[in-house]
């Protein structure tokens, strides 16, 4: 398994915690991953799918939504920076009954728009955790008949795996904790911040 440095930033400032600047500086306990390593890793990673592809006729990345959006995004600009073009598509998907059942059941609620037969397909992921969806998801597109299937994921909790997934390119190990931004979210809030942290617990009392 293909995966670079993992290297996460310490404990915010106290300036900072103490005088949040954004309305949601006041509810980040801590950054794991700074804003600064999210692009720097993006671009290795961009790297390193450019050298990989060299010889593709093309590449199809699918992202998954909601989350992995704006990784999506800057991942396919840092793509064109390498001189590797790629085409763009999206799925959604709702997994649920996970507590009975060790491999998941889920339900897609937005499909590709078109055939991947002989395609070179990327699942671009904002996080594998379970490792239940992740799974279920590579099975359904490998049976379309796609060329090849990779995943390249910024995040990764390897303390959570229920599946062994095989992950290609990997951004960050981090640890098993509820953490938001760059596309990750709490009940729909918290998507915009662009560095990856965790929750104060204060924050879900609210609710």
């Amino acid at each position: 398994m293909g995966e670079g440095s993992n290297v996460a930033a310490g404990p915010m400032s106290s300036e900072r915690a103490s005088a949040p600047t954004t309305w949601y500086d006041g509810d980040i306990e801590r950054v794991v991953v700074t804003e600064d390593q999210i692009q720097n890793k993006i671009d290795d990673l961009a790297k390193q799918v450019a050298a990989d592809y060299s010889e593709a006729d093309s590449i199809l990345l699918v992202g998954v939504l909601k989350g992995a959006f704006m990784f999506m995004a800057d991942f396919a600009r840092a793509l064109g920076r390498h001189s590797r073009a790629a085409e763009l598509e999206f799925m959604a998907v709702s997994s649920y009954g996970q507590r009975a059942t060790s491999s998941g059941v889920v339900r897609i609620l937005k499909d590709l728009d078109r055939d991947i037969a002989n395609r070179h397909v990327i699942v671009v992921e904002d996080i594998v955790d379970s490792g239940l969806t992740l799974s279920w998801l590579l099975k359904y597109l490998e049976s379309r008949s796609a060329a090849s299937v990779e995943v390249v994921a910024l995040l990764r909790k390897p303390d959570a795996v229920k599946v062994d997934v095989d992950v290609k390119y990997i951004g960050f190990d981090i640890p098993n904790e509820f953490v938001v931004g760059y596309g990750l979210d709490y009940a729909e809030r918290y998507r915009e911040v662009p560095y990856i942290g965790v929750l104060k617990p204060s924050v879900y009392s609210r609710t």
